[in-house]
């Protein structure tokens, strides 16, 4: 979608390197996701690409690409973002929160590559897709102190739940996962149906997916490939699922209960997501491309219930106890 954020030579001088690859691999997802959401809008609907750099060019910066008020998807954001920069005091107490041994008396910086999309379709019978992978290396000032490990996952949020397309898209998922470790799938599923719990409300933010964190307990090539397993598995789990309802009989009352399930997303994005909160602790951080996966349009209703025996009701009944789909 544009040119990568580390500068060319930098990359072709070392393509072993951890970095590099990831960039790069990230770079391409987002490409051939972007292609694909175009090829589901028809002729004249394209993403916006935008380039953009830290305050501090040598920090690195990423790559923005929104679609809005397009046909098929209302918004639709994939990002990534390839930087090098301090770890704020607020970031190391959260890393020391997550198991992370830094000495209190050292300065530390990072390096993050990650690719990060939500998709808002504009149809309620199609869901939105969330995923996010990303790597992460971090060290002190004197070069110690070293760490590094991987974090990702990918989860459907219906509005109208059709078991069928459930099963599909854990069973993609679960695939990329047995490639690598049978037990991948049952525990980042487990991960995710408790990651993505609003506490508030006492539902899930949907029925789930994969998610992972702070993989770093075997070799770094081997995580790489998983975690490329399921950047590449996005697309034949949710194209199925935009492509069968896209273009289904949508009524008000649907609308509005979209609308309904949006504003709970939204509420989980800004109150609990590990992403968004990094984002904001992160000094001069661009809060256009962090707020990327808010949707144009939510609702909030006072007192709201869904009746029961509406397919409102049966898709929240599932948000609130998660099933085991494959």
């Amino acid at each position: 979608m544009a040119p990568p954020i580390t500068e060319l030579s930098v990359l072709e001088g070392k393509p072993n390197d951890m970095r590099t690859k990831m960039e790069l691999m990230i770079m391409r997802i987002q490409s051939e996701f972007c292609r694909a959401l175009e090829g589901e809008e028809g002729a004249g609907c394209k993403f916006t690409v935008d380039r953009w750099r830290r305050h501090n060019p040598s920090e690195g910066g990423g790559v923005t690409c929104v679609l809005q008020d397009g046909k098929t998807f209302e918004k639709a954001g994939v990002n990534i973002t390839v930087m090098t920069a301090p770890l704020s005091k607020e970031l190391q107490a959260s890393m020391r929160a997550r198991g992370k041994k830094l000495p209190e008396d050292k300065k530390f910086s990072f390096f993050a590559a990650g690719i990060s999309s939500v998709i808002h379709p504009r149809n309620p019978h199609v869901p939105t897709i969330h995923f996010n992978y990303r790597y992460f290396e971090m060290q002190d000032e004197d070069g110690n102190n070293k760490h590094w490990w991987f974090g990702g996952g990918t989860d459907l949020t219906p509005y109208y739940l059709d078991e069928g397309d459930v099963k599909l898209f854990h069973g993609v998922l679960k695939s990329a996962c047995d490639r690598h470790q049978p037990d991948y799938y049952s525990r980042f599923k487990k991960w995710c149906d408790d990651y993505f719990f609003v506490k508030f409300r006492g539902e899930r933010r949907g029925v789930g997916g994969i998610f992972f964190d702070d993989l770093e307990d075997t070799d770094p090539e081997k995580m790489f490939g998983f975690v490329t397993d399921c950047a590449d598995a996005v697309i034949p789990s949710y194209l199925p699922l935009v492509k069968k309802h896209k273009n289904d009989a949508v009524s008000e009352e649907e609308r509005r209960w979209q609308l309904l399930r949006r504003g709970r997303y939204v509420e989980f994005n800004l109150v609990y997501d590990r992403g968004t909160k990094f984002g904001f602790a992160t000094p001069n951080a661009r809060i256009e491309s962090i707020l990327m996966s808010l949707p144009l349009h939510a609702r909030w209703e006072y007192m709201h219930q869904p009746a029961p025996g509406t397919p409102e009701y049966k898709i929240t009944e599932v948000l609130k106890n998660p099933k085991d789909w494959v």
